[in-house]
């Protein structure tokens, strides 16, 4: 089969999703309203709530969303064919994906900017909220040193990677000078941001930079340092409004290749149901997470973008918008990925040297095609990747110093002290990545990320049915997300950790690893199940007042 008919399928998601499903829902559903004030306009405080440009928050949002994650897992997820990949990407989109990322944004907005643990307290329950924000912590916890070892490998390995990065950081910060303090047009502001950080990749071969992983790791963290202590409007929304163009040329360049190579696709449209890594269902829809429907999204949207959105109807273009760039990043990933090889065991030989490679070149393949220069386009496949992770690391540590904020606070009030928060934070990343501990829980982070979607979905669901508004369709994908992820969370910690384990086949080291993994996979499952059930007592509650005909406005 041609790969040209998997980008139609993606052009009629996009059309079907963005221009028909999402404008429903923006206006019958929440009805959005130009004239209501926003969370940002109300309390500004030059910190976290900044009004911002719905263009420059378009990229915060794509760049914030996305990471590495829509380009590695779809690669993974190859293992059980193309098919399955290509379906759960568009479907899980199309009726869940940028739902997610929009309500949870929305829902945010029309209750004063709330984080999703002050909603879970007001929504559901005291017990819930510590239950949640307990997860919430653990999960960043796991995100911060998943990318934060992707990029310190990847910097300590190509000299030429670091100049990009360095520059792109020194352009967040005069990005940010420019539009704020001098009030420049932000137009020029563009262009030079773009002419500044395309030229430092056509350079970064002439401009080698060599360090070990420790040093790129120590760096990465004072990254995240001065992303979580600085304002929002002074770095952090900046950085990822530059930095963003090499992800929009990255995009517009894959489309591009693959319309003009036309190349056929070589790798099985299914292989079978259970490999070597689990059963399709319910592993592949915790190993795709970006691109069809991610957790991440809904503290991104709820904690960052929901305090700068200007106008209500703006979350749209901006939520549901990046959602489906993101779902394109994806496509583009199993499109170079699926052409690229003779067959299965090329592709499984080169999955083992890592997904990151893979696209690097597959990208890199797509840009020759246009007559772009090798040498600039593998450096700019690795500043992409770069970039994408980056934009995760530049809000976990700021997400973690809010929930510190908020589980520890009134008993401990140094947890309010955001340097405080912070350096724990970075502490805690540093020693899960430098000890090692961190490879044992990696199989765990699929599925306690699209646990944190399912807790969205819920949090949403709810909030809907307490104002009396129409929630089945967040209502359904909340208990798909839900009984799948528990699912993958229970095979992974009892068949793939834990049995293990009892049959002898583990020592060392390796137990230690396998057990404590286990562990955390069953306390997350266990939880999911003691917040399912307060959520639904809370449903129901909100089913009863409805039927009373006295409805709670939220």
């Amino acid at each position: 089969m041609n790969s040209i008919f998997i980008l139609l399928f993606w052009a009629v998601i996009v059309i079907v999703g963005y221009f028909f499903y999402s404008k429903y829902i923006n206006a019958q559903v929440f009805e959005a309203d130009s004239k209501r004030a926003t969370p940002a306009t109300m309390y500004m405080d030059g910190v976290d709530f900044m009004p911002a440009n719905r263009n420059v928050l378009y990229g915060f949002q794509l760049n914030s969303i996305a990471g590495a994650a829509p380009i590695i897992g779809p690669i993974i997820a190859l293992k059980w064919g193309w098919l399955p990949a290509v379906l759960w990407l568009g479907f899980g989109v199309l009726l869940i994906g940028w739902l997610h990322d929009y309500a949870s944004c929305m829902v945010s907005i029309r209750s004063d900017g709330d984080t999703f643990g002050a909603l879970s307290y007001r929504l559901i329950s005291p017990r819930a909220r510590k239950i949640l924000i307990s997860f919430i912590y653990f999960y960043l916890l796991l995100i911060a040193a998943a990318f934060g070892d992707v990029i310190a490998t990847l910097l300590s390995k190509q000299a030429a990677q670091p100049f990009p990065m360095l520059v792109i950081v020194a352009v967040a910060f005069l990005v940010g000078h420019l539009i704020y303090r001098t009030k420049f047009d932000i137009l020029w502001t563009t262009v030079i941001a773009i002419v500044l950080i395309f030229a430092s990749i056509a350079v970064a071969p002439w401009l080698p930079i060599k360090g070990n992983f420790h040093v790129m790791l120590i760096a990465v963290l004072i990254f995240g340092l001065v992303s979580a202590v600085l304002p929002v409007w002074r770095f952090i929304q900046p950085f990822n409004y530059a930095s963003v163009y090499v992800v929009y040329f990255g995009i517009i360049a894959g489309v591009l290749g693959v319309l003009i190579g036309a190349k056929p696709v070589t790798l099985p449209a299914f292989t079978q149901f259970n490999i070597g890594a689990g059963p399709l269902w319910p592993l592949l829809f915790v190993t795709i997470a970006c691109g069809a429907i991610s957790g991440w999204h809904s503290l991104v949207s709820s904690t960052g973008t929901s305090r700068q959105i200007e106008n209500e109807i703006h979350v749209r273009p901006v939520t549901a918008g990046a959602m489906f760039a993101e779902f394109t990043i994806a496509i583009i990933a199993v499109i170079i990925t699926a052409t690229a090889f003779s067959g299965s065991d090329e592709y499984l030989k080169a999955l083992a040297g890592g997904p990151a490679g893979i696209f690097v070149t597959g990208l890199g393949g797509a840009l020759t095609t246009l007559g772009i220069p090798v040498s600039f386009a593998k450096i700019f496949g690795g500043t992409m990747i770069l970039v994408l992770a980056l934009t995760v690391i530049n809000l976990v540590f700021r997400f973690m110093k809010v929930a510190s904020s908020e589980l520890l606070g009134e008993r401990l009030p140094i947890a309010k002290n955001q340097y405080v928060s912070t350096i724990v934070a970075l502490l805690l990343t540093f020693i899960l990545i430098e000890t090692g501990t961190f490879k044992y829980v990696w199989i765990l982070f699929g599925g306690a990320n699209q646990l944190m979607a399912g807790l969205a979905l819920m949090i949403v669901t709810l909030w809907l049915a307490k104002a009396a508004k129409s929630y089945a369709f967040a209502l359904y994908p909340a208990i798909f997300m839900y009984v799948t992820t528990v699912a993958a969370l229970l095979y992974t910690s009892i068949i793939s950790l834990i049995i293990p384990i009892l049959l002898g086949k583990v020592t060392g080291s390796q137990l230690i690893g396998n057990l404590i993994a286990g562990l955390l996979g069953l306390f997350l499952a266990v939880n999911a199940v003691i917040l399912a059930y307060d959520g639904v007592k809370a449903f129901y509650r909100y089913k009863t007042a409805k039927a009373e005909g006295a409805p709670v406005q939220a």
